[in-house]
């Protein structure tokens, strides 16, 4: 197997971004690179999970919602349309940090899971705004596995929701079972 070094996936996507890094022979840039696919493919599917987790647990949510409070047209990845604790819908924003990257390694390897707290951190501090009126939530994983504490505890919850709602929904003995 061969993997490709050379310049970086921008060049090759015509973004202009004049990025001169370089596909090293670990394969390690694509995960981080802003030009690449694998990004934006594990922010969708870690968002596309919670989602499907809302709509399984009956909890009318809306992705993308414009209009909370940010005056730079930035906007969460979703929100519940009911109160989800404290009087409060949720809010959340999904990021994925290379756990790899050279601006955090020296961190994730004394610490399992600091690139994800840090990047809890800096959406904390983007959407600051909205922690008047929302329950913000930043969900921030690591391509290695690791998931903000704050993160962790939203999807916890959110599965126990889930689970509330299966049980309720289950039979009560085999021949309830419509057959």
């Amino acid at each position: 197997m061969r993997i490709r070094t050379g310049p970086c996936c921008d060049n090759n996507n015509n973004n202009n971004n004049n990025n001169s890094n370089t596909v090293d022979a670990r394969g390690l840039h694509g995960r981080s690179c802003r030009g690449g696919n694998g990004r934006s493919a594990r922010h969708h599917s870690l968002n596309d999970l919670v989602w499907r987790a809302m709509v399984k647990a009956d909890i009318p949510a809306l992705k993308e919602p414009s209009g909370l409070l940010r005056t730079d047209g930035k906007r969460p990845d979703g929100v519940t349309l009911l109160p989800w604790k404290q009087g409060k819908c949720a809010t959340w924003d999904v990021t994925v940090s290379d756990t790899l990257a050279q601006s955090y390694v020296h961190e994730t390897f004394q610490t399992p899971g600091a690139a994800a707290e840090a990047a809890a951190e800096r959406k904390r501090n983007k959407y600051s705004s909205l922690s008047q009126s929302y329950l913000f939530v930043p969900i921030a994983a690591e391509t290695m596995g690791a998931i903000s504490k704050d993160g962790m505890d939203f999807l916890c919850e959110l599965g126990r929701h889930n689970v509330q709602m299966t049980t309720a929904r289950a039979p009560s003995s085999f021949s309830d079972y419509p057959f």
